[in-house]
């Protein structure tokens, strides 16, 4: 059986769909804490059962049986991030689960600006040390950002950004089935599995995918780092959101989330989209 964490959510619920393509429902278990909002998945015969990072003993039960089980990270920031992991990882390993796949993120590392990025690197270092066989699926920098930057840079005339570097912004519709194929392949033994898009994109990038769906040049204008926080404030961002906006491009000034591997594309067997595609089908639209 393979159980999924994370259901409910857009890439655990992307997997699932995946997954139900694949491998008949009673094969499946979820693990959430709304098991009443799943009840359509237990109709069709998927194992629903409640398991929440702070009820340790029901994360046992959810993973009781498991072949595999997809831990998605959780919705939290930093040590309440951390701890849950933790938890799930300690609840796998009790419940005799024979490998864990965990939603990491590429540029994972201790000392990266990114605060998701720090988590993931911890989360990795408990995986090594708790004993479980495991694979990091770190995932390419999900496409929904550069989407709204090419919104607001169209609707404004200009895209104004900090400092930047590459980043392989890579969409659910091609991380869902990569995950999928690695969770039905008997033979993985990878401990870290990098699923990128295949071209990694700069903001003179975005500046050419807006001017070319505006039909006019659209200009990339940098601005300072501070500048920007204080222009996302002004526009109602929360304190931490407009912290997490500018450690995206500091870490990408860093080469951190420009990876690009081709693993992705032979677990979905076609290319993976172009974020220009991407982008055009939302803005251009």
């Amino acid at each position: 059986m393979i159980v999924i964490t994370g259901a409910t959510g857009r890439l655990g619920g992307a997997v699932l769909r995946e997954l139900l393509a694949r491998i008949p429902a009673d094969e499946l278990g979820i693990s959430t804490t709304s098991p009443g909002a799943l009840q359509e998945a237990a109709d069709r015969g998927i194992r629903v059962r409640r398991g929440d990072y702070d009820d340790p003993a029901s994360l046992a039960h959810a993973f009781d049986g498991a072949d595999r089980v997809l831990l998605v990270s959780a919705p939290r920031i930093g040590e309440a991030a951390t701890t849950a992991h933790r938890i799930a990882i300690d609840a796998a390993r009790d419940a005799g689960v024979d490998r864990l796949f965990y939603t990491s993120h590429v540029g994972a590392d201790a000392l990266s600006p990114f605060p998701p990025a720090v988590t993931h690197a911890a989360t990795e270092v408990m995986l090594r040390e708790s004993g479980v066989p495991f694979t990091a699926v770190r995932n390419g920098f999900y496409a929904d950002t550069p989407v709204r930057l090419v919104q607001d840079a169209v609707a404004q005339g200009e895209l104004r950004l900090p400092a930047d570097g590459p980043v392989s912004w890579t969409t659910h519709d091609d991380l869902a089935p990569a995950i999928a194929a690695l969770l039905l392949d008997p033979a993985i033994d990878d401990t870290v599995v990098n699923l990128t898009a295949r071209a990694a994109v700069d903001a003179d990038g975005l500046a050419a995918i807006a001017s070319t769906i505006a039909g006019r040049p659209i200009p990339l204008r940098r601005v300072g780092d501070e500048d920007y926080r204080a222009a996302l404030l002004a526009d109602g961002v929360p304190e931490v959101g407009a912290h997490m906006s500018l450690a995206i491009f500091q870490a990408a000034r860093q080469r951190r989330f420009g990876i690009v591997d081709p693993r992705l594309e032979s677990l979905i067997g076609r290319p993976s989209r172009t974020l220009e595609d991407v982008v055009t089908a939302v803005v251009g639209g």
